[in-house]
């Protein structure tokens, strides 16, 4: 495998399937299985799931909520989310633990750095619940923190299409894709990676980032075994795929 740890960040919103809200189990298992593939080689994975398809944070001012108030509403969804994939990955008899931002010990223990590190090297699946525990931050700016304070190698980010374009391909035909680009001429050109306080901790923290398809099974194993999938981001934008199976050198 490429990378020994990773990080997987995956979208809430991608959980409902062919859903308009909820829970896809067909879905849900897809993710699980694809989680076990790597696991089973080695790989020492942990996850942070989002909310988007029970509730978003950004959304309380829509319904005329306090922020704050919204956004640890999003951190329960977040939880909701952990739980149905650590259920679904003890099903298939993966050993999970969840750590959350937010103290619920009835479900979730409480995120403490070198207990998380330590399930890692046990071989436990690690998904980390609740964002960071605090209002106006994404669950892709807990995907990044997280990810440098575990020493992961790399953040995969697992989205419904196969990489970063010059637009959304959805919408423009024309759109081309980025096999690797820099940290700086994402900025430069204004892309949607993730919020720019996570895009920041990973550039800060020379931390790549590999925005790939994650709903075409297979495709995480495929990526872990070094096939260039996806979008690579890191310092350069030019190293070669194959320079990836060294651990990222921490600034």
């Amino acid at each position: 495998m490429t990378y020994k740890r990773i990080l997987l960040k995956l979208s809430g919103e991608a959980l409902m399937g062919t859903q308009q809200y909820g829970i896809d189990a067909e879905r849900l298992m897809q993710y699980a299985t694809e989680i076990k593939t790597v696991a089973s080689k080695g790989v020492e994975v942990a996850v942070v799931i989002g909310g988007g398809n029970i509730f978003r944070g950004v959304q309380a001012a829509a319904f005329g909520l306090d922020r704050v108030q919204g956004d640890y509403m999003g951190m329960l969804a977040t939880v909701i989310n952990s739980m149905a994939l650590q259920s679904a990955l003890e099903k298939i008899d993966v050993s999970t633990r969840l750590l959350s931002g937010l103290t619920i010990q009835q479900v979730c223990e409480p995120y403490i750095r070198r207990r998380a590190v330590r399930h890692l090297e046990k071989g436990r699946v690690v998904i980390f619940g609740a964002g960071i525990g605090s209002p106006y931050f994404t669950t892709d700016s807990a995907a990044s923190l997280r990810a440098i304070e575990i020493e992961a190698d790399v953040v995969l980010k697992g989205t419904r299409v196969d990489g970063i374009y010059t637009a959304d391909p959805e919408k423009d035909p024309s759109a081309t894709k980025f096999e690797e680009i820099s940290f700086d001429a994402v900025i430069e050109k204004n892309l949607n990676v993730m919020d720019m306080t996570a895009f920041t901790l990973c550039k800060e923290n020379n931390l790549p980032i590999i925005v790939f398809d994650m709903n075409t099974e297979g495709n995480l194993e495929r990526l872990l075994a070094g096939e260039p999938l996806g979008t690579l981001v890191n310092s350069s934008g030019k190293s070669d795929r194959a320079a990836t199976v060294q651990p990222a050198t921490r600034a």
